[in-house]
């Protein structure tokens, strides 16, 4: 049983609007269960909405959409990959809410302006104000992101100096009110968990920008640090990663005003899975796509899920999570890249 109740009062200071449908679903692998001899429960941030497109940023949104109208902005710049999930759900939520989004969107794969697949032309259907960088010769995602960030700054300048108030969401919505979303999410699967009469020996979840890691860290150290939350990276995450990822969780915990402390050394970064790359696809990735998929009819993604599952599957395999035993993974969306450049999606047949 966990305790929940002195962690959600903290929920209760932070202005937050309704987009998305929560609780989202607990379902449980029968058949994949049944297979591996674990009880493997998947939590449903696909199904999050307020679309058929929803995924995991819708949470962290509604948190900083509420910032956003409170701040009397009219427009909300994000970033991301051409394909990004978090930019899509961005455009969706800013127009649900009456604000005008603009998206900077690194291009990592060739991308077809004038055909756009799956998220890029989600967006474009959103009429989001699309701004897309393409990487230079020996220039590595990092710095592109960089630069995009600076290209963005000086258009943010020009509208301020117009008299129109931006708002500023940085990649993934990796902010501490942005994590909040996930504190809040993790509150949501204990008591889940709890209406089941069980607990969790594992969490597993995809993690790019260390956002969503954040927020599910830092309840996991207010409410059930027995837990173990593991983080499956899905690119090369640098040598300071946990770092970062730990003071983003300490600063949502400020925010909330929270006496807990995360520590770098009680992350668990798997980067054991992302390889060759950011929105580049292993043969790990594509295989578990097929078996989640083939067993319970369900999809992963090629970005972030199919390889967070592959690291699930993975540890199984190795004896790391034993039989017996009982794991959530995290399902955080973004389906709609199996519809994208063939270099994100694979060989997945």
């Amino acid at each position: 049983m966990y305790i929940v109740d002195n962690a959600k009062i903290f929920l209760k200071k932070i202005p937050r609007l309704s987009l998305g449908f929560y609780p989202t679903h607990l379902q449980k692998l029968e058949t994949l269960s049944n297979e591996i001899g674990i009880n493997i429960f998947l939590k449903r941030e696909d199904l999050s909405g307020s679309n058929l497109f929803g995924g995991n940023k819708m949470r962290k949104l509604e948190y900083l959409m509420a910032d956003a109208q409170n701040k009397g902005c009219k427009y909300v710049f994000t970033f991301g990959a051409t394909q990004s999930n978090h930019a899509m759900q961005t455009a969706a939520a800013c127009r649900k809410c009456g604000l005008i989004p603009v998206l900077f969107l690194v291009n990592l794969v060739d991308t077809d302006e004038g055909a756009p697949k799956a998220n890029l032309l989600l967006d474009k259907i959103f009429d989001a104000e699309i701004h897309i960088v393409s990487v230079q010769p020996n220039e590595n995602v990092m710095e592109a992101m960089q630069r995009t960030t600076a290209i963005a700054a000086s258009y943010q300048n020009q509208l301020e100096d117009a008299g129109h108030k931006c708002y500023i969401i940085p990649g993934g919505g990796a902010s501490p009110l942005g994590s909040v979303g996930f504190y809040s999410g993790y509150i949501e699967l204990c008591e889940q968990l709890n209406s089941l009469g069980c607990t969790a020996d594992y969490l597993f979840h995809a993690t790019g920008s260390s956002g969503t890691l954040a927020g599910l860290a830092a309840a996991r150290a207010m409410i059930a640090p027995q837990m173990q939350l593991v983080s499956v990276a899905v690119d090369n995450p640098g040598d300071d990663y946990a770092e970062k990822a730990a003071a983003l969780a300490n600063e949502t915990l400020a925010l909330l005003g929270a006496d807990k402390t995360v520590s770098a050394g009680s992350l668990c970064i798997s980067a054991d899975y992302y390889a060759p790359g950011y929105e580049q696809p292993n043969e790990l990735s594509s295989a578990a796509i097929r078996r989640l998929a083939r067993t319970e009819g369900i999809l992963l993604d090629p970005v972030y899920s199919g390889k967070g599952f592959a690291g699930l599957l993975d540890y199984i395999e190795k004896g790391i999570v034993g039989k017996g035993e009982t794991v959530v993974f995290l399902h955080t969306g973004g389906v709609t890249a199996l519809f994208a450049e063939q270099e994100i999606v694979g060989d997945l047949t």
